[in-house]
């Protein structure tokens, strides 16, 4: 028997207009639905892809929120394993991913597993999140000869990142905004940044000035720095 292909689905950041027509059209060629589950209540890429996810045979995949190593790629190679099982059987799988795979998607480790036991797998491209939140705030990510740096927040590197003369995003923000808006406003470089929350997402929360920021951000937030020097 003829083994099946793997897909890795982008499903964009939230909005589901935002969906690519090769990525609706892949999802409703595909024998089975590969959903990502990460513990939440809500599934955001499901609930992206929900109308055209009507019939099909879904896959859940779960993969724990933990900073334990050892954890997670266990997760992976058992999900690996579910979807070699399908691809055995001729099937055709549709794995959906936030965002694009190529931007810290947690996908492409399964993806690698999968590619490195021999089966054939594609990637479909999305739409990232934050040019869809830059898009919402009506501003540039970078123009002419400017720079672009993209990086999660990470406490330890924050400095670092902020010594770059780039224009920059923070993608997965969640609880380190007010640091990064403390490390921005030290710096002088608060006026110059802006955030966007759960972006395309009912509860999507838009703040043309970071400063405005109220409480807790949710993790999917994306803070755009545009370089003042």
């Amino acid at each position: 028997m003829e083994k099946g292909t793997l897909y890795g689905v982008s499903v964009g950041p939230g909005d589901p207009e935002l969906l690519t027509v090769k990525a609706i059209r892949t999802i409703e060629r595909a024998d089975v639905v590969a959903v990502p589950n990460i513990g939440h209540k809500r599934q955001t890429a499901y609930a992206i892809c929900e109308e055209h996810l009507r019939g099909k045979e879904l896959l859940d995949c779960a993969t724990p929120m933990t900073k334990d190593r050892a954890v997670v790629l266990a997760a992976y190679e058992r999900i690996a394993d579910d979807l070699c099982a399908l691809l055995d059987a001729g099937k055709s799988v549709a794995y959906l991913c936030l965002g694009d795979i190529a931007i810290y998607s947690t996908y492409i480790y399964v993806h690698d597993i999968v590619v490195a036991r021999g089966y054939e797998a594609e990637i479909i491209p999305g739409v990232t999140s934050f040019s869809s939140s830059a898009a919402r705030l009506g501003v540039a990510l970078c123009e002419g000869p400017e720079r672009l740096l993209v990086a999660p927040v990470m406490a330890a590197d924050v400095d670092e990142i902020l010594d770059v003369p780039a224009n920059k995003v923070f993608m997965k923000s969640g609880a380190s905004v007010h640091e990064l808006r403390d490390k921005l406003k030290a710096r002088g470089q608060l006026d110059c940044a802006s955030m966007v929350a759960n972006c395309g997402l009912p509860d999507e929360k838009v703040f043309e000035h970071f400063a405005d920021i109220d409480a807790d951000a949710d993790y999917f937030s994306v803070v755009i720095v545009k370089d003042n020097r």
